[in-house]
């Protein structure tokens, strides 16, 4: 059984939608969930699913070495940043190298780097006239939405469409395409 950890720092609604999908799989489950918000709405959602959560400060994360030691000493195989916020430091890389994938929703290279989430990338978007947007799942290096890219879903963006329009849309991809990419990427794993 392949253990999956998830990195959040808010909602944590593609958290929950990657936990209730491979829930019952059989080769996979999504057994611990780490915060670096104590406000986080995902912790509440862990404790619904009765998924372990843990709640580090950005200090803690940034040093890795504890961080590193919890997922070792649940035996994760693998790291999903589900709407994770911070720079993964290299040494937590190095210790999951391959096997840290994020989600970013943009058609990266546009609209990525420091700073560039959530309702930012969308404003993005619709300031510079792109027609379309998306989502890219990539793979974790050590500099923000540069790792290698396993996958990218599109949908138009209107001239009519609202950052909040362009939201909904990249969310729905986020939904449909997460989940499914990641077991994808687990089923390459040794």
């Amino acid at each position: 059984m392949k253990k999956i950890a998830i990195l959040a720092s808010g909602s944590g609604s593609n958290a929950e939608n990657i936990a209730k999908y491979f829930n019952g799989k059989g080769y996979a489950e999504v057994s611990f969930i780490i915060a670096n918000n104590p406000n986080a709405y995902v912790i509440e959602r862990a404790k619904r699913l009765g998924i372990e959560c843990a709640v580090v400060t950005k200090a803690e994360f940034m040093e890795a070495d504890g961080i590193i030691a919890m997922l070792k000493e649940r035996e994760i195989d693998f790291v999903v940043l589900a709407g994770f916020l911070l720079l993964v430091p290299a040494k937590l890389i190095q210790a999951y190298p391959g096997r840290i994938v994020n989600i970013h929703p943009a058609l990266l290279p546009k609209h990525g780097g420091k700073g560039m989430y959530g309702d930012r990338v969308h404003k993005a978007v619709v300031e510079c006239g792109d027609t379309e947007s998306g989502i890219t799942i990539h793979l974790i290096d050590e500099q923000y939405d540069k790792g290698t890219t396993f996958f990218q879903a599109k949908c138009p963006v209107l001239p009519t469409d609202t950052p909040d329009d362009v939201a909904t849309k990249v969310h729905a991809l986020e939904y449909e395409h997460f989940p499914h990419v990641i077991e994808e990427i687990l089923h390459t794993l040794d």
